[in-house]
């Protein structure tokens, strides 16, 4: 499904936030890629169940610490524009000076989150997953983690320059951007068969 005419692209964010609900409607999710619109089927299981594990451990401890509030998938984050692109990571986390300074905004965040969590498909290149990496970091992302089920790995995303690779035999941690966190790799992958 395409939008209408009226929609085509360059698209803004405010189209993309406006055809949104229809795409939904049809089991489509979305992102914005330049002015761009980009169709995504839903997430499959092992998925789905990796990004409730993350999301549930980080958000757990930002809350205990007051350190800020964490992001389902289904939000976007407004992270160019002209033109504009609009992306939505499978987890994210926004510290708290900017919920402090921006609120919690009915429509897409209006900038980056702090950190921001891809769980790999196995239908994604590795050039696509490190081309949005590089986006993420770009746009002013703080700290990436590419999460990898068919190798049980994670890459860290500090800056274009400092790229980590994690085994599970590693732990994974949040550094400045997560003050305290700290989490076997091996564990985030217990859920999955």
């Amino acid at each position: 499904m395409s939008p209408s005419p009226p929609y085509a692209p360059p698209l803004t964010a405010d189209h993309l936030y406006g055809i949104g609900a229809q795409l939904k409607q049809h089991g489509k999710r979305c992102e914005l890629v330049s002015g761009e619109l980009r169709i995504m089927s839903p997430a499959g299981g092992q998925h789905g169940a990796l990004a409730s594990d993350i999301g549930a451990m980080l958000a757990s401890h930002a809350r205990a610490l007051g350190l800020g509030r964490c992001f389902g998938a289904e939000t976007g984050f407004v992270i160019q524009r002209d033109p504009d692109s609009v992306r939505a990571p499978d987890v994210a986390f926004v510290a708290q000076d900017r919920i402090d300074a921006i609120g919690i905004p009915e429509r897409f965040f209006p900038e980056t989150p702090t950190l921001a969590v891809e769980i790999i498909s196995p239908s994604e290149t590795e050039s696509q997953v490190h081309a949005k990496a590089q986006m993420w970091i770009e746009s002013g992302c703080e700290m990436v983690w590419l999460v990898w089920p068919s190798s049980r790995t994670v890459t860290v995303y500090r800056s274009l320059e400092d790229v980590r690779e994690l085994a599970t035999d590693q732990t994974l941690e949040g550094g400045d951007v997560l003050p305290g966190f700290s989490v076997p790799v091996a564990t985030l992958f217990e859920s999955l068969p």
